[in-house]
């Protein structure tokens, strides 16, 4: 009798905080999540791809880039917030552009409500652990070097500060281009794209999700992204294009442990630059590219036909964690390149959550 009485007063407390009646005080098993909206977006827009120089050699030049290390409050899911470090408050950091011979000075800031130390490494760099070794900063130093841009290539930077892991995880990566003397070929339209892991605890209606140290050791992550949160190249940040159009995306995995099989779901690759490497031709005619943890690629491709193609990680299981965008294209449709049959097409591609 008393397990019935029990089970019946927990059927009708589950049916109150549904309905939304005595919300407070129903256990927050089934109580929607009050999350106050973050005051920062760290979903680095896709878009934002510093505008390439004209082809042609040129005499070298000097860039400062200038950077803050950050620990912010942001959205990783619906419902769910998160404490990201960044390097200016996006996840992945600033998309560094130069070329062969350039020099580059790096002046790193971490800011002062920050509780924890960080520096940046550049693959790009040669010695001093690519700047890892000197730019160690406690919250309020500002940390500086220079560097010569020598080989040309796609290159990750990431904070080196132990656990160098958890820094990467929690959002502390990006890429830099170090392109050859004459420059690269003009395409219409380039994204700048990073996957990474998020260790962090998984569970409906819980708003702050919390560090699952546990799972960065082990390998085992909550959440798979591309540029720093469920959905953010979905709904928030999806990259767009035309019919006719040339796309480059330079892609880049911070990791800090899994190797991604980067793939457009409806399209092919007419040019990948394996491994990050800019100097030997291009393959051609890739269906998917394999890129290690602080690695990178840069493949090229015509858009032919309109609709949403998808962006993934063809270990496609982590899909359910997150990691997929969308590459909206628009224009004419062409029936000699695809043409249905059957009537399909007129269904509307979901929203493809996880």
């Amino acid at each position: 009798m008393k397990t019935k009485t029990f089970l019946a007063t927990v059927s009708a407390a589950a049916l109150i905080a549904l309905s939304g009646i005595g919300a407070a005080s129903a256990t927050t098993l089934y109580a929607e999540p009050k999350v106050k909206e973050p005051a920062v977006d760290i979903v680095q827009d896709p878009a934002a791809v510093p505008a390439p120089e004209a082809a042609g050699k040129r005499a070298p030049k000097t860039h400062n880039v200038v950077l803050t290390t950050t620990e912010v409050e942001a959205r990783l899911d619906d419902g769910t917030t998160y404490t990201y470090w960044t390097f200016n408050n996006k996840v992945p950091g600033p998309m560094v552009r130069v070329r062969v011979g350039d020099t580059v000075n790096v002046s790193m800031t971490n800011a002062p409500g920050s509780i924890m130390n960080h520096s940046i490494d550049f693959h790009a760099a040669t010695g001093f652990l690519g700047g890892g070794q000197i730019t160690q900063a406690e919250p309020g130093q500002t940390k500086e070097f220079s560097f010569k841009a020598m080989a040309p290539g796609v290159y990750v930077y990431h904070c080196a500060t132990p656990m160098v892991a958890q820094h990467i995880a929690k959002g502390m990566f990006g890429l830099i281009v170090v392109e050859p003397e004459g420059g690269l070929p003009k395409v219409d339209k380039e994204f700048y794209v990073m996957q990474q892991e998020i260790y962090a605890t998984k569970a409906k209606n819980l708003p702050a999700a919390e560090d699952d140290y546990d799972g960065l050791v082990n390998e085992k992550p909550g959440y798979l992204v591309f540029n720093g949160a469920v959905g953010g190249l979905v709904k928030d940040k999806p990259l767009k294009a035309s019919v006719g159009e040339t796309v480059r995306i330079w892609f880049g995995v911070g990791g800090p442990n899994f190797t991604s099989s980067f793939h457009v779901i409806g399209e092919i690759f007419d040019r990948v630059h394996n491994l990050g490497d800019l100097d030997t031709p291009p393959l051609k005619n890739v269906q998917t590219v394999s890129v290690a943890p602080g690695g990178a690629t840069m493949v090229e491709f015509k858009v032919d036909y309109p609709g949403k193609y998808a962006l993934v990680d063809h270990a496609l299981s982590r899909a359910t964690k997150g990691l997929i965008g969308i590459l909206e294209v628009d224009g004419k449709a062409d029936d000699s390149i695809i043409l249905d049959k059957s009537g399909d097409s007129r269904k509307q591609l979901g929203e493809m959550k996880h």
